[in-house]
């Protein structure tokens, strides 16, 4: 058994991380082959965006779907282009359906660096990663997506006519929903980061102009087009899940500080 101070070296790293990844690419492939066979009944999902907008109230919960009675028919320009649409429907819904195994072999890879006392976080990460993952797509998809799409469609379009492509329209959806779900996993990560001791709560708030600016820097890289409506879609939930790690990251601090007090400080004994 190795001494205690060993460090693993570069190759058994490059080794270990080439184990999880081929790990992750058959999950991914288990899970392609189970969500194909549903690929038509996703894409009708993926179809609300476009056949629903949303309405306004002035009572909670303040927003309803409201379901338009015109058939918006998308269309195709190449023979191939359904068949690869739900090749793409099928591979994003398997990431979905695979994220719970990806996030638990992104903990083992790195787990053999942290203390066995961080180690016991590993259920809680991913189980909440993975609802984070899920929430913040379905936040995109019955939330930010009809607005962008039907923005998008009615933008200056009155002398127009919308012939909008499935292969173009499920690989927005996608794009959108995949960014949404990671960004949303914003506060877990802040949070798990402050939990170890790599920032604080006082040094993020110290530098949140600089999270405003990377923040629209990321948007417009994952944003699916360049629109500035879009960009402020996707950097205003950014800026907000920045803020709610801020405070989460507060709270586990707080914790630890009862914590420490109730052991007697004996973190703090010099040795």
């Amino acid at each position: 058994m190795p001494a205690k101070n060993d460090r693993m070296p570069i190759t058994a790293h490059l080794e270990e991380f080439r184990k999880r990844l081929l790990r992750c690419i058959i999950a991914l492939a288990v899970g392609f082959g189970l969500t194909f066979s549903y690929s038509e009944d996703i894409l009708e999902w993926m179809l609300l965006p476009i056949r629903m907008t949303m309405g306004f109230d002035r009572t909670f919960p303040f927003f309803h779907p409201v379901y338009t009675d015109t058939a918006f028919k998308l269309s195709y320009i190449d023979l191939t282009e359904p068949f690869w649409m739900h090749m793409k429907i099928a591979f994003v819904a398997g990431i979905f359906l695979a994220m719970p195994f990806i996030l638990t072999q992104v903990w083992l890879f790195i787990s053999p660096g942290l203390l066995p006392k961080e180690r016991r976080y590993a259920l809680p990460f991913v189980v909440l990663s993975s609802a984070m993952f899920v929430l913040g797509a379905l936040f995109a998809q019955y939330f930010m997506l009809p607005f962008a799409v039907h923005f998008l469609i009615g933008y200056k379009t009155e002398n127009l006519v919308a012939m909008v492509t499935i292969g173009k329209y499920t690989d927005f959806v996608s794009k959108f929903l995949l960014a949404t779900g990671l960004v949303f996993e914003l506060p877990l990560v802040i949070t798990l980061l402050s939990k170890l001791g790599i920032v604080s709560p006082e040094f993020l708030a110290k530098n949140r102009k600089y999270a405003v600016l990377i923040a629209f820097v990321v948007s417009a890289l994952i944003t699916p087009t360049s629109d500035i409506f879009n960009l402020l879609l996707m950097a205003a939930p950014i800026l907000v899940l920045y803020e709610v790690g801020i405070l989460m990251a507060r709270l586990v601090g707080r914790r630890k500080m009862v914590e420490d007090d109730a052991a007697g400080g004996s973190d703090l004994t010099p040795r």
